[in-house]
Parts: structure tokens; sequence; C-alpha cells
């Protein structure tokens, strides 16, 4: 069966499994009708969240509310298999530990009588057993609250890149550097002005965006291009695609952005003037594999003009290793989204799944450059040590 639909499946099971395992622990530390049902309220609650979540994406009901999906989500990839699975395996493998130890050495476990009905008061370590076993589902809630006012902040991240071979005309040019805003759920309404607004404020010469400009419905572009629209950059606004962003076809996507006529480069490049020089934007279409992602790049590569100052756009940060063999002096990317839940600012998913996964790295001396931008919205509602950001870039000659 194919991994995906085993994930599908699993979540539901594994939640049914906990619950099924959290009551009968909490019925063995003798634990009043309130535990057990706020255990079972919310596993029914975010399974039928989860099946809410999963019909809604075909379109066969309508979306789910951002809280219920951002509840779906905190607890399906994270509290479940990061915390609920390894407690129910860690008990299980203790207890199993325990039960043959007593065997091998002869001794009958304890039995305890039970409490008598008039029992004053729980003692401390029932009571610790008890906010143990309902831990993920006391999490889930917390972490959801924590995540919901995340939805609408972003900083403002300024990085001085310098760049040997920058011809002194283009010396503190400025680039707002926008990626993964992910229009849709959890990145609408008001944050969209304020995005929009804060790019504006730069008075960048480009606006270069890297992709994942929509969640993954295109009933979410108009509000995304509406976004864009109101971005006034001084000399250029060229965007690429994301693999968010082909959900529901790429040509679809291709042809609603650029009817709005904007740049949508697709294993394409644009020359335009700034400060009076020849910049050449190069973008590339969206592919995950390694050997793939270096034939895209040779691709555009291939279209470079010796007399202007080359930038590529790739949603992957993964191109900037054929992009410096190529002799790209700027690459941009997104898509890490810096790792989103990170231990420390080095710790976490993000260097674990990529090479390059925030902020500026160079080769060769520092004659190439690669910017990874943290992205400015949000697919999931929770960021731990990956802010999401807008990356204010200024190239300076070295």
């Amino acid at each position: 069966m194919n991994v995906f639909y085993l994930i599908i499946l699993g979540i539901p099971l594994l939640s049914l499994a906990y619950w099924i395992w959290a009551h009968w622990r909490l019925r063995r530390l003798g634990a009043g009708a309130g535990w057990h049902f706020g255990v079972a309220a919310t596993m029914i609650l975010l399974v039928a969240g989860y099946a809410w979540v999963i019909l809604s994406r075909p379109g066969l009901i309508p979306p789910t509310h951002p809280w219920i999906y951002a509840l779906v989500l905190v607890w399906a990839l994270i509290l479940l298999p990061f915390l609920a699975v390894p407690m129910m395996g860690g008990w299980t493998i203790l207890t199993a530990t325990k039960a043959i130890t007593r065997k091998l050495v002869g001794d009958d476990p304890e039995v305890k009588p039970p409490p008598p009905p008039s029992a004053p008061s729980i003692s401390r370590r029932e009571m610790i057993g008890r906010t143990a076993v309902a831990l993920p589902v006391i999490a889930t809630f917390g972490l959801t609250a924590v995540s919901i006012p995340q939805k609408t902040r972003f900083r403002i991240r300024h990085l001085a890149v310098p760049v040997p071979d920058l011809p002194a005309a283009l010396d503190g040019i400025r680039i707002a550097h926008l990626s993964d805003t992910h229009v849709g759920k959890f990145t609408r309404g008001r944050v969209l002005d304020q995005l929009a607004e804060e790019t504006n404020r730069l008075q960048a010469d480009l606006v270069l965006l890297t992709g994942d400009l929509i969640d993954n419905s295109l009933n979410d572009l108009p509000d995304a291009l509406d976004m864009i629209g109101r971005m006034n950059p001084g000399s250029g606004l060229f965007t690429v695609e994301g693999n968010h962003d082909l959900f529901e076809g790429a040509e679809a996507f291709a042809s609603g952005v650029r009817e709005c006529g904007i740049a949508l480069l697709r294993d394409q490049s644009s020359i335009i003037r700034v400060r009076g020089r020849p910049v050449q934007i190069m973008g590339t279409s969206w592919h995950r594999r390694g050997d793939s992602i270096a034939g895209l790049v040779d691709r555009v590569a291939d279209q470079r003009d010796p007399d202007a100052f080359p930038i590529l756009l790739a949603h992957h940060p993964h191109a900037f290793d054929r992009a410096a063999e190529r002799g790209i002096p700027l690459t941009l990317a997104g898509h890490t989204h810096g790792g989103q839940i990170m231990l420390t600012p080095e710790i976490g998913p993000g260097p674990l799944m990529f090479k390059y996964w925030t902020g500026l790295y160079q080769k060769n001396a520092g004659r190439q450059s690669l910017v990874v931008s943290n992205g400015a919205g949000n697919w999931f509602p929770l960021r731990t040590a990956a802010p999401a950001e807008i990356v204010h870039i200024t190239l300076h000659k070295a």
C-alpha cells in the first residue's frame, strides 16, 4: 500500500489506540468521570476533525474552521507521533520488562487492595499519573492556543550580502524577498494587507517571490494576486511556482497569475534595467529531486546574458549547488519554512531535511550566494525558532 495512504489511515487508528490506552490507564489510576470524558470528547473532536479535513481537500464537504484545522494538525503532526505514541510504547515496554523480571526471579506482583469508597483524596502520585496520561490532550489545546496568534506575525529580516562581481552601479541595490505566503486557511485577511504594506515600506528596487503563493486551493489565488498587485517595486516584480501552487493544476495556476500581469518565470528569464544596469531574473519550475533541479537550473543558466547581472529564483534551495557551479552570483529560495518547528535556530527539522534551510549561504569565496527565506505565511499554524519573515536584502560589492 502507498505510504501516503498508510499515514492517512494510521492517524485515526493510532488516535483510537491512544484513547483506549488512556481510558484503561485512567481507570487503573482511579480517575473520575471527568478525566474519561475529557479524553473521550477530545478524541472524538480530533478524529471527526481529521475526517473533515481529509474530505474537504477534494471539495466533498465545506472547508473546516481554522481552529479545528489547527487542532488536527498539531495533534496529527506533533503530539500523536512524538508524545502519545512514544508514551504508549514506553509504558508497554516498561510493563513487559517488569512482568518478565518478576517471572524470572519468581516474585509475584504486589496486589494492592482497592481504595475504600470513602477515600478523602487522591495521592500526589496518582494525580501526576493521570496528568501524564492526559498530557497529549492537554498539550494539543495548549499548542493550538499558542499557534493561532502566529498567523498574523512576521518579521522584517535585513541581510547584507557581499557580492564580489557586483557591478558598481548596483552597489546598494535592495531586494524584498517573499516566499511561502501560503494564502489560504492561515494566511488571509488583514495579514495580506500588512505584507503588502511592509514590502512597500522597504522601497526595494526589486520584489522577488520564490513560490508557494497559495496554500493549495486556486480559490485563494485572487486574494494572493490582489496582495501582490498592491506591491510597488522600484524596477520589477517576479515570481516562480512552488509545490503548493500546483495542487490544483500547474497550467491553471500559471494562467491565473499571468492574466493579472504578474511575471511568472517557469524555466524562463527576463532582463530589466535597475539603476541603469541590465539585471537578468531567472526562474525555475518546481521539482523536488536533486538531479531534476540541476537540469532546470541548467535550462535557465543556458539563457544567461553575459552583459546582465543574473539572479536565480528557485523554490527549492538545493538549486544553489548547480547555480554555484554555473557561476550565478545570487540565488533566492524558500520551501523550508526555516525548519518550522526548531528547538534552536540551528537544531531541528531544518538541517535534518535540507542542506540549506534559512538565511545566507555562500560558496567559492563568497562569489556565489544563496538566501533562503523562512516564508512570510503559514501552511502549519505553529512556529518555533523559525519566524515568518520578509527578507530585505541589500547587495554590496565585496
